[in-house]
């Protein structure tokens, strides 16, 4: 996959609903998505020193993070991700993880075969070398709306919320806690080269404010001062 546009804005819940309503006029929802939303659990990796999280803090261009996840709560779906930024440009690469991989990755116990060229063992060495290991879990629900030209994602994602117990990853219901101010959620804006014009359009609002913060940053953050208090 080649580098993305993505901008992420703060949005109050009375501004979600108005560009859900308006978004809905225009654009399907994911044909992956069900209901009216989503539940995406993430486990996000970082090195001994936390190099992601600093390099996120620092706004340094070229960076990388890593994460494992799971969608509606279930272990059918797994995905090992790796996204990139550069330059303010975004690419996602995935994998397909079964449980028992996903296990071993959290463990740190998914042992690379030198002989291999799998993709998993790419990972599993990329692991070893940055001695990655799990820290937090990041959780929200997402309504996505597409539009195929321009390959154009647009995704609500309410009720942030970060849990510190990474062996807690698969339970029904993790200690979890808020993360963002109350009734204030995330809208993300993805496209490959032109967002076209009607969609830019719609999503006028007169104070959106644009943010570069990851959410992993912000539940990290969130964890921190939870330890602290």
């Amino acid at each position: 996959m080649e580098y993305r546009e993505e901008r992420k804005y703060l949005c109050s819940d009375y501004e979600l609903e108005i560009l859900k309503h308006r978004l809905r006029a225009i654009l399907p929802y994911d044909t992956h998505q069900e209901d009216d939303c989503y539940l995406i659990r993430s486990l996000y990796f970082d090195t001994r020193d936390d190099q992601c999280f600093y390099e996120n803090e620092a706004g340094v261009d070229n960076r990388k993070k890593y994460r494992i996840r799971t969608y509606n709560n279930s272990d059918q779906k797994i995905r090992f991700e790796i996204k990139e930024k550069s330059h303010s440009k975004t690419k996602k690469t995935s994998y397909a993880l079964s449980r028992e991989e996903c296990d071993l990755f959290i463990a740190g116990n998914y042992r690379p075969d030198i002989g291999s060229s799998s993709v998993l063992n790419r990972i599993a060495i990329e692991e070893h070398l940055h001695l990655l290991r799990p820290v937090v879990t990041v959780e929200y629900e997402r309504t996505a709306f597409t539009y195929p030209i321009g390959n154009v994602r647009i995704t609500f994602d309410r009720n942030l919320s970060a849990s510190p117990d990474v062996s807690a990853f698969f339970a029904e219901h993790p200690v979890k806690y808020p993360v963002m101010p109350a009734h204030f959620h995330v809208l993300e804006v993805k496209y490959d080269e032109l967002l076209p014009d009607f969609i830019s359009q719609t999503l006028e609002l007169n104070q959106l404010n644009q943010t570069s913060c990851s959410k992993y940053y912000l539940c990290r953050k969130a964890c921190d001062t939870m330890d602290i208090l």
